[in-house]
């Protein structure tokens, strides 16, 4: 009985400690190619790190995508989707997530709509949360 009182003792006292809970990143951005370098380390927190930076959060709306991305490019990461880039590509893109990563170029996102989401999603990002051009 002592046993059982004690750990409810203390189960109580570690509730009211206020543990500063870390939630996982979603993914790791970077966009290298004519211009400047990106790199965005989204959490699911809904703070980014804009090129290892200080953290700025997201809008909501923004992190919700961000979370659907997460989400809808799990299987491309399983495969580790590796698309070659082409001649007339700008920018090459690289998006690591818990699952794997996948790699690809402004081109390839008039076949794979979901990596043109990603394309999207970094623009936005860069210009209204981390205050930079495109």
């Amino acid at each position: 009985m002592r046993a059982v009182c004690a750990l409810a003792v203390g189960a109580l006292i570690l509730a009211g400690c206020g543990f500063d809970v870390q939630l996982a990143d979603l993914f790791l951005l970077t966009r290298t190619g004519q211009g400047t370098k990106l790199t965005l380390l989204v959490n699911d927190d809904g703070s980014v790190s804009c090129n290892g930076g200080k953290q700025k959060m997201l809008s909501s709306a923004m992190l919700i995508t961000a979370r659907d991305l997460a989400d809808s490019l799990g299987g491309d990461a399983s495969d580790n989707l590796d698309l070659p880039a082409r001649p007339d590509s700008v920018y090459r893109y690289r998006i690591k997530l818990e699952q794997g990563t996948i790699q690809f170029s402004d081109r390839d996102t008039a076949h794979y709509p979901n990596l043109a989401r990603v394309e999207l999603f970094a623009v936005q990002t860069a210009q209204q949360v981390c205050g930079l051009s495109g």
